[in-house]
């Protein structure tokens, strides 16, 4: 009886821990994502050209998706259908842009960390949505912590980075409204990122394509492989599917309890990589911003749905 208890223990335990491994991979993969992308924009390519790599890996991948359901699916709205592309090449253009401003150590908690407030707000101004208990005070401190970080750079340092601030809260923005709008599209997670790197690759090509075989002439082949790595298969394809994983084994609401690793790890990868090195202010709206993903993940009290998980 001992040994069936013991096998009934382990194959319960094995699934959990496998999420528990995905779920660390996908924050690792986000934090190094944006310590890449703010490298890239700020040392060799123009945000069009790494958006390009970014959607054009997994464009290709998924393409047997876009395949068969074609440029727009049949019975998906145009509205739904441009909040979801919103997602796409509009998001990474304004969101690598916001990163020629701002720190890195700034990215996390103004990007990923006010992904989950910008779906509540959303949600409660246009369909009704409810929020309170401990999500509310996670919220709270989610905007103390963004009013940390963004009232240094606008009051004290002088030095713009509060134009990167804005530009990171509005690509969290435009997340939330995607957020909203695949929960209602009845499209798969693989469908719609096959259709958001079509279109995706469409919109950069006549941008993003004369950069990049600018530096391939340049002699850029190399960083360029790279940056087609970090941001077309482990961001765009092995980050979407481990997040999968992570979510299917574990639930919405216990995968959520890892994602302010990524904030951490987005703020420690920048110290060796870039050479910057987050200030106090910044410290303070970083840790105010964690818990406050904490708390509105619900990891805390009652489980969130699905949909209040943010992306990387």
């Amino acid at each position: 009886m001992s040994d069936m208890a013991a096998a009934t223990r382990r194959s319960s335990t094995r699934p959990a821990l496998i999420g528990w491994l995905a779920a660390l991979a996908t924050v690792t993969i986000w934090g190094v994502w944006a310590v890449a992308t703010r490298h890239a924009v700020t040392h060799d390519l123009p945000p069009a050209a790494v958006g390009l790599l970014r959607f054009g890996v997994p464009a290709l991948v998924l393409i047997p998706f876009s395949w068969r359901s074609g440029l727009f699916p049949k019975g998906l709205s145009v509205p739904k259908g441009l909040a979801l592309l919103g997602s796409g090449a509009p998001f990474f253009l304004i969101v690598a842009l916001g990163m020629q401003f701002a720190p890195a150590a700034e990215i996390g908690p103004l990007l990923p960390g006010t992904m989950p407030l910008f779906v509540a707000l959303i949600g409660w101004l246009t369909f009704g949505e409810r929020v309170g208990g401990v999500r509310l005070a996670g919220f709270v401190l989610i905007l103390v912590g963004v009013v940390c970080i963004g009232g240094y750079g606008l009051l004290l340092t002088g030095n713009g980075a509060w134009r990167g601030h804005l530009l990171l809260l509005s690509g969290a923005c435009l997340w939330g409204i995607y957020t909203h709008a695949y929960r209602r599209s009845g499209l798969s997670a693989l469908q719609a990122a096959a259709l958001i790197g079509l279109w995706s690759v469409l919109i950069l090509l006549p941008f993003g394509g004369p950069p990049l075989i600018h530096a391939v002439g340049r002699g850029l082949a190399a960083p360029l492989l790279m940056q087609m790595i970090l941001q077309g298969l482990l961001s765009g394809v092995a980050g979407v599917v481990l997040y999968g994983i992570a979510v299917d084994r574990l639930g919405a609401s216990r995968a959520a309890a890892v994602s302010p690793l990524a904030i951490v790890l987005a703020a420690l990868i920048a110290i060796p990589v870039l050479g910057e090195y987050p200030e106090p202010a910044a410290l303070v709206g970083i840790v105010m911003a964690t818990l406050g993903v904490v708390l509105a993940s619900s990891i805390v009290g009652r489980p969130a749905p699905a949909h209040v998980v943010s992306k990387g």
